[in-house]
C-alpha cells in the first residue's frame, strides 16, 4: 500500500517548525536561555511572528521541544549500549557514558546546555526511561543484575544521571562522572539485593 503525499500545507508546517527549532538552538547557544526572548528566536528566522506562535506559545516550549528531540536522538543509542551489555558494570558504565558523551557534544548546540529544569514528563522523556525500565527488567530476567526492584532502580539511575550530566555541563570529564555513577550505583545494588 502506497503511503499518501504529504500535502504542501504539511510540508510547510513541518519546514516552518523546524526553522523556528533551529533559530532557538542557536539564539539559546549564543545568549543563554535565561536571556534569550521569543522575539530573539523571532529576528533569528524569516518568519512573522504571528507564525512563531502558531507552534509555540513560549520560549519554554521551544526549549522543551528541543530536549524532546534530544531525548528522541539518544534512545535507541542508550538502548542498544543497554542491551549489549553482558555484566551490571558493562550496563551501567555504557548507560551512563553514552548519555554523557551525548550531552557533552550538544552543549554548543545550547539546546541541552543550561541547567534549566524543565518538564520530565513529556512522553519523549517518559518513553526513554520506560525502556530503561525494560531494559533493567530483561537484565534481572538474564541474572546480569541480582533481584531488585526495576523501578525503583530506574529512579535512582534516572536522577543521578540528570543531576550529574549538570557536572559533565560544568566541565566534568564524561569518564569520571561514568566511573562515580556506576560505582555508586553497584554498590547500592548489592547492597539492596
Amino acid at each position: 500500500m502506497e503511503e499518501p503525499k504529504a500535502s504542501r500545507r504539511d510540508l510547510t508546517k513541518a519546514q516552518n517548525r523546524e526553522v523556528i527549532l533551529t533559530a532557538a538552538r542557536s539564539v539559546f547557544a549564543q545568549m543563554g536561555f535565561a536571556k534569550a526572548t521569543v522575539r530573539d528566536v523571532i529576528r533569528a528566522t524569516p518568519l512573522a511572528s504571528g507564525t512563531f506562535y502558531n507552534y509555540f506559545k513560549s520560549k519554554e516550549e521551544v526549549y522543551q521541544a528541543l530536549r524532546d528531540e534530544a531525548a528522541l536522538a539518544i534512545r535507541p543509542t542508550l538502548r542498544q549500549a543497554r542491551l549489549a551489555a553482558e555484566t551490571q558494570e558493562e550496563f551501567l558504565s555504557s548507560g551512563f557514558r553514552t548519555f554523557f558523551a551525548f550531552l557533552q557534544s550538544r552543549q554548543d548546540e545550547g539546546a541541552v546546555a543550561e541547567a534549566s529544569r524543565f518538564r520530565m514528563d513529556s512522553p519523549e522523556v517518559l518513553a526513554g526511561f520506560a525502556e530503561l525500565r525494560e531494559d533493567l527488567e530483561k537484565a534481572i530476567a538474564r541474572g546480569v543484575f541480582a533481584p531488585v526492584d526495576a523501578g525503583l532502580l530506574t529512579s535512582c539511575i534516572v536522577g543521578m544521571a540528570f543531576e550529574l550530566a549538570q557536572q559533565v555541563k560544568a566541565g566534568r570529564e564524561v569518564e569520571d562522572a561514568t566511573r562515580f555513577a556506576t560505582a555508586l550505583v553497584l554498590g547500592g545494588i548489592n547492597a539492596a539485593a
